[in-house]
């Protein structure tokens, strides 16, 4: 009763995992006795030609008794032949149904994992996930906005810059006129006051960077032409 309930719950399965496998080798071992049985059969043969030639002008009737041994041999080769020929193609069949077998329940086993994956998932849910995150993006985008133009106004007042700037370049001029011959009174007197105009590098320097921009747009709309 006991091993009844074993092989109930249990070992009946192990047993139909195994009976693939336990038939292979028994058709293999039955496989191999017929290829050693092919083989005296094809000697027992050439033997029996041997011997027919051997006898073909003294002895006729041994060499016909020969050529039909020799005959008898050769039914039992064919027979052989086709045995083996059967038992290739049993062992073929059980190892490709086997390997059919396994691979469907590799494939049921992957199903039920995805199945076990996604049951707390569901597109309500993956779309709330995505808003919430898009939310998120959005308030750091605001703080760190926010954060940004906090540092810019610093309250710095433009027009102590352009006189801050002024004295530099007073200072400049100053400090030129040192080397050179003129009288510094002369050469300061003849230069236009710089507190409200713009040096005549820093105008050059904003030509130039206008033709660059103009010289970047021009390969980019040839880029897109392309």
């Amino acid at each position: 009763m006991a091993t009844w309930g074993l092989g109930w719950f249990g070992g009946g399965t192990q047993k139909q995992k195994d009976a693939p496998k336990k038939a292979i080798l028994q058709l293999r071992g039955q496989l191999e006795m017929l290829n050693k049985r092919e083989k005296h059969l094809q000697n027992q043969m050439e033997e029996q030609d041997a011997l027919a030639r051997k006898y073909v002008s003294t002895n006729k009737t041994a060499a016909k008794s020969a050529l039909r041994r020799k005959k008898q041999f050769e039914h039992s080769l064919d027979q052989t032949s086709a045995q083996i020929m059967t038992l290739e193609r049993e062992i073929y069949s059980i190892e490709t149904a086997n390997i059919n077998k396994e691979t469907l329940e590799a494939m049921k086993n992957a199903g039920a994992a995805m199945k076990q994956i996604h049951a707390g998932l569901s597109i309500d849910k993956v779309d709330n996930v995505m808003e919430d995150l898009r939310e998120q993006h959005a308030i750091g985008e605001e703080v760190s906005e926010a954060i940004t133009q906090g540092i810019g106004n610093s309250g710095i007042d433009e027009d102590e810059l352009d006189d801050e700037l002024a004295e530099l370049q007073q200072a400049q001029l100053d400090e030129q006129m040192l080397h050179t011959d003129v009288p510094v009174g002369d050469k300061v007197g003849r230069m236009p006051t710089p507190a409200h105009h713009e040096p005549a590098t820093k105008g050059k320097a904003a030509r130039i960077e206008e033709d660059d921009e103009e010289e970047e747009l021009r390969k980019l709309q040839a880029e897109m032409a392309m």
